[in-house]
């Protein structure tokens, strides 16, 4: 595998965001999640919960609620704007004012025809859906105390609004109430607290169910108004509700970070009558469980501990498979860490700022597993705080360290850099073209700025001291207009690949200015992408965790891709649950592939052969107490290491060392607020 001295970075605070809200699109598969900084985030389904997209947040956007209407994403919010999102060009595409103060949810209609939003000021408001736009359509009857839920009959007439103390049922055609349901107060000191009714679902049957703020799921007949059964399910908050889409199951989200399941069936074996019954209770969570959705064969539930937690129920899916594992998604699907490999520098993307770092240095020479004593320690150089409202989407810096570039949704900003007396210029005029950027990567003699720009094409700039000017556009003959998500430029400076969400690769050639090749479209999306420095071989590793190598001179596979591909890869290679980010190259040694995920760092050594199905994948620790010979017969291409966790990026310095930036999760547990307190046994 090769020694390396490793320089373990833990100076990089990263803290995600609380998830406030999620709504899941069963024909797209696609699930939307909304952070408390405004964020969204899409994830596919379909393609190994990959983060698709990821539209950043904004000063003063809190998203409270979110609906799809077909493939339209609407977000509402407490400062009273209904948003409609832009998916391919990963931005707000225009926002509504509602007038009725901050708004608390917000529901579509099963014709996709009208949403509904829940208002401050006791309003129900109706929005009609245009091609381009909404309409406000009318108000139904003004009640006395806010709106906190909403959910339409899936005919499309009634609607059911979850309010303080009671539940409403409207008509959706007269716009009056037609039902009031008075939910019971919690028992002793809580009797004189108003209820709130956070979540509620109204079912095809006309039953209605309600979670609240006295930790109660109830069941209501909602064409007589009557109650028929109440679950009391925690001392805390019911705080989310989700439905099957056959309405025989749904779950409940609480205060205590559990979520509770009810499905519809018969209580007794000898019993016709089905009811809804408490079945099982998942513990996933350390804080409050705030937006659930229930897919065909799992629970997804998201809040305060920021992870999104996808639980397959056993009863939808086949045991000891790989779609019966539970996932725990932490870490962006994407790299935040950058790292200038000539000048041994780091920058750190936050939504509100950059952090430019200077790596440590050690003395002196050790074993492996050996802590070097650090001759001049990390260092702190340049915060730089973004402009305006719009939170930071991406952000690059040069190999050399000398150029720094960021882009919003509204801005690209590009700085020039002197590291070593410490300034920062900003550079004043940059070309029209570059109005704003999903990714952003610098050449790597640092004379080009590469800017994705909308419909999957890439801005050209050149870089001097004195001025930046546009040189091409470069565009996919595809006409795909989804973002590129990945960029990598080559190190001769002749090739930049470009990746976007309709999982195609374009190569062009940068001596040309010109599309050279596109590489055959696999059925899942690339995470990560980068091109040999010797050979100019592209290595593409995709969201189902299969790798490919293309040779762009030949424009076909390898050989050894081939081989890959026609062998299959290990089956614990396919069982991991986090996307491959990042994939570099040894100077040293053109055989060796770098590459890392969440949990692992991996050196594939293409001279070695590749590992058999029953052989042992992860067999470091083996091969080192085996004799030589002994171990040369038992080398596979494959060296892992699982030494570092929680990974956020490993790149390899110019002088052969690796840079490892670890966030461990026990270092974001430890700054979130404190759980709600639960009496556990001998305390």
């Amino acid at each position: 595998m090769g020694e390396f001295k490793v320089h373990r970075v833990r100076f990089f605070d990263y803290m995600p965001s609380a998830i406030r809200a999620m709504a899941f699109n069963s024909r797209t598969e696609r699930l939307a999640v909304a952070r408390a900084d405004g964020a969204l985030e899409i994830f596919n389904f379909a393609d190994h919960y990959f983060q698709e997209k990821v539209i950043p947040g904004q000063d003063g956007r809190a998203v409270e609620a979110l609906c799809w209407v077909g493939q339209r994403l609407f977000s509402a919010g407490l400062n009273g704007e209904i948003t409609e999102y832009d998916l391919e060009n990963m931005r707000p595409r225009y926002t509504v004012e509602a007038y009725g103060g901050p708004i608390w949810t917000i529901s579509s209609n099963s014709q996709g025809t009208l949403l509904a939003v829940g208002c401050e000021d006791g309003t129900v408001k109706m929005f009609e859906l245009l091609d381009e736009r909404i309409r406000f359509q009318r108000n139904l009857e003004r009640q006395k105390g806010r709106i906190i839920s909403l959910s339409w009959h899936p005919s499309g007439t009634l609607i059911a609004a979850g309010m303080m103390d009671m539940i409403r049922i409207f008509d959706a055609e007269t716009g009056h109430a037609t039902h009031r349901l008075l939910v019971e107060r919690g028992a002793g000191a809580s009797k004189s607290k108003e209820v709130v009714v956070w979540s509620i679902a109204f079912l095809s049957d006309h039953t209605i169910v309600s979670g609240d703020s006295a930790g109660k799921v109830q069941i209501w007949d909602g064409l007589t108004g009557t109650l028929v059964k109440t679950h009391l399910v925690t001392k805390w908050d019911v705080l989310a509700l989700a439905v099957s889409q056959d309405e025989s199951s749904l779950v409940a989200g609480t205060s205590e970070g559990t979520v509770v399941q009810f499905q519809f069936i018969a209580s007794t074996v000898d019993q016709q009558d089905k009811e809804w019954v408490r079945t099982r209770t998942f513990k996933n969570h350390s804080h409050d469980v705030r937006a659930l959705a229930h897919t065909e064969t799992a629970v997804v539930s998201g809040g305060m501990d920021t992870q999104l937690v996808v639980r397959p129920l056993l009863d939808k899916v086949e045991k000891n498979t790989q779609e019966s594992a539970l996932r725990k998604i932490a870490f962006p699907h994407r790299s935040l860490v950058c790292c200038a490999k000539k000048a041994g520098l780091l920058l750190f993307q936050f939504p509100d700022h950059l952090e430019l770092w200077r790596v440590g240095e050690s003395d002196g020479l050790g074993k492996p597993g050996d802590s070097l004593p650090v001759k001049r320690n990390p260092e702190k150089l340049i915060q730089l705080k973004r402009k305006g409202e719009d939170h930071i989407c991406c952000s690059a810096l040069s190999p050399c360290g000398g150029w720094l570039a960021y882009s919003t949704v509204s801005a690209v900003r590009l700085y020039r850099i002197q590291y070593n007396n410490i300034s920062i210029t900003k550079v004043s005029k940059l070309p029209k073209d570059l109005r704003s950027a999903h990714q952003l990567c610098f050449s790597s003699d640092s004379s080009k700025l590469f800017a994705s720009s909308s419909h999957s094409s890439v801005v050209i700039v050149s870089l001097n001291q004195l001025e930046c000017k546009h040189l091409h556009t470069l565009k996919p003959r595809s006409g795909s207009r989804q973002p590129v998500h990945l960029l990598f430029a080559s190190e001769d400076g002749k090739w930049l690949a470009a990746a976007n969400a309709d999982c195609e690769i374009h190569v062009y050639n940068l001596h040309k200015l010109k599309l050279h090749c596109t590489v055959p479209v696999h059925s899942s999306c690339p995470t990560a992408i980068a091109i040999h420095p010797v050979t100019s071989n592209l290595v593409v590793v995709h969201a189902d965790q299969q790798i490919f190598e293309y040779s762009l001179m030949q424009k076909e596979y390898t050989e050894w891709s081939r081989k890959l591909q026609k062998q299959g890869l290990h089956s614990l290679w396919l069982e991991r649950d986090t996307p491959v980010t990042h994939i570099s190259y040894s100077p040293k040694n053109p055989a060796h592939i770098f590459l890392h995920d969440m949990f692992m760092f991996c050196i594939i050594d293409q001279s070695l052969p590749l590992p058999e199905a029953k052989t042992m994948l992860y067999n470091q620790m083996t091969l080192r107490s085996l004799p030589e010979p002994e171990r040369i017969r038992h080398s596979h291409a494959f060296k892992i290491c699982k030494n570092f966790q929680h990974l956020l990026c490993v790149s390899l310095l110019e002088d052969h060392s690796l840079v490892v930036v670890e966030r461990p999760l026990l270092d974001i547990m430890s700054q979130l607020p404190a759980p709600v307190r639960q009496k556990k046994f001998a305390t």
